[in-house]
């Protein structure tokens, strides 16, 4: 008896869903162009990456060898995308890696790579957040924070003095409703916002290229003390100059962070189903979208390490402090609005597939019923929007950036496998 249950057990892991059983609950209207999912990918691709890693990358791991970074982590993405848009084709009813892995592995499989997607998307949610309430606090000369530090009594949680956790939790809500009332507005917001973004990308680069020193690139023990770093044996956290300061190993370490800079191209699949010809805008959207973020993060990260010594980039404000360090004040005010309309729109591409996710699983049964109660008029699973919403503000008032980082990286690589593992079996079964 207690064999036949654990047989039934183990049958039930393993049992795969048929593509005909989503086939019939899944007709949506299919309306997206290439060009439409292109904009979906770079407006949920470029915002943290190129607002706050850059910084970090370039002051504590690659110095101005983080082009280079940007070139490893845009060529790896570039063959993670190639593999996402075969099974996206593939399995062309929804885009979302859970489907895939439910159809092709099995349902403990599923089970895993959904939560994992979950953790993905929320602990992205929370970092795009905070790096938004940076930006908004470095925009009103960090009032704000100075004087909340001012007024809260110090018994109170560390995160409400330093972080505005207010201004998140208005942010995060406004962006809520927006996903229950019309969730059909993100496509048109994501090109408006995809041009103001490209103008001032633009503006950044031709005023780096345009007021940076190619000195910077070429940086001597000598720099550091005329710095104010009288003892240089302290340099060894700083690097010791040149392109490569920190070596082959920081490029490798900068790498992998900077891999986190081009994840957003994951949202283009989980929107093939809506997809007019997934077969070939797909791939295109893709292919073209991480083309497009590489050239802004190279432009960037290059006159970003021109303008200012690698050393003395400020992460968490570094575009507008590398505007103040070369004596354009009022560039910092362009550069910060174009920052928040980055990361709001960002915030709101990966809000809109973590719910039809959870949709999804508890469709399978895999989660509580209730979190796929659908809102009449908008077909807008409310349940599960509002509550991944308070998981979100939750993860942002404990989270801290190196470890938000590593569990993005660590989520996004096990994805990739998760993918990768079935594709490898498919083509030596065949």
């Amino acid at each position: 008896m207690l064999c036949l249950a654990l047989r039934r057990f183990g049958q039930k892991l393993v049992r795969r869903h048929m593509l005909e059983e989503y086939a019939a609950d899944m007709g949506p209207d299919r309306r997206l162009t290439t060009l439409d999912l292109v904009a979906l990918g770079v407006s949920c691709t470029v915002g943290v990456g190129i607002y706050i890693l850059a910084g970090e990358v370039a002051r504590d791991k690659a110095g101005p060898s983080i082009v280079i970074c940007l070139l490893v982590a845009g060529l790896s993405s570039v063959l993670s995308g190639l593999c996402y848009a075969e099974f996206g084709v593939q399995v062309s009813y929804s885009g979302s890696s859970y489907l895939y892995s439910y159809v092709t592995l099995g349902e403990l499989w599923a089970f895993i790579t959904g939560w994992n997607l979950i953790i993905f998307f929320v602990a992205h949610t929370a970092t795009v957040a905070r790096a938004w309430t940076l930006a908004f606090d470095n925009l009103l000369g960090n009032q704000i924070s100075q004087t909340l530090h001012e007024s809260i009594s110090p018994n109170v949680p560390q995160v409400l003095g330093e972080i505005l956790g207010f201004i998140v939790v208005g942010l995060v809500l406004l962006l809520m409703e927006l996903l229950i009332l019309r969730s059909s507005w993100i496509f048109l917001v994501s090109k408006v916002v995809i041009l103001v973004k490209l103008l001032t990308l633009s503006f950044v680069i031709i005023a780096g290229f345009i007021k940076g020193d190619l000195h910077n690139w070429k940086l001597t023990e000598e720099d550091y003390v005329k710095a104010g770093l009288n003892d240089t044996s302290s340099l060894g956290p700083l690097g010791y100059g040149g392109f490569v300061p920190f070596g082959f190993k920081g490029i490798l370490r900068g790498a992998a962070t900077c891999f986190y800079a081009f994840i957003g191209f994951t949202i283009i699949v989980t929107r093939v189903e809506e997809a007019r010809n997934p077969q070939y805008s797909v791939p295109m959207g893709i292919v073209i979208s991480l083309f497009i973020c590489f050239l802004m993060y190279f432009g960037v990260s290059s006159a970003l390490t021109l303008m200012v010594p690698y050393y003395q980039l400020q992460p968490g404000s570094t575009l507008p402090e590398a505007f103040l360090h070369v004596g354009w004040a009022h560039a910092c005010y362009v550069v910060t609005f174009g920052f928040l309309c980055s990361l709001s729109i960002s915030i709101f591409g990966f809000m809109f597939p973590i719910r039809n996710l959870i949709y999804m699983m508890t469709q399978d049964g895999l989660l509580f019923p209730v979190l796929a109660r659908i809102q009449t008029g908008t077909d807008t699973p409310i349940v599960a929007t509002v509550i991944l919403s308070i998981i979100a503000l939750l993860e942002f008032s404990r989270s801290r950036w190196d470890p938000e980082l590593v569990l993005l990286r660590s989520s996004q690589v096990l994805l990739i496998l998760l993918v990768q593992g079935p594709r490898t079996e498919n083509q030596s079964s065949n």
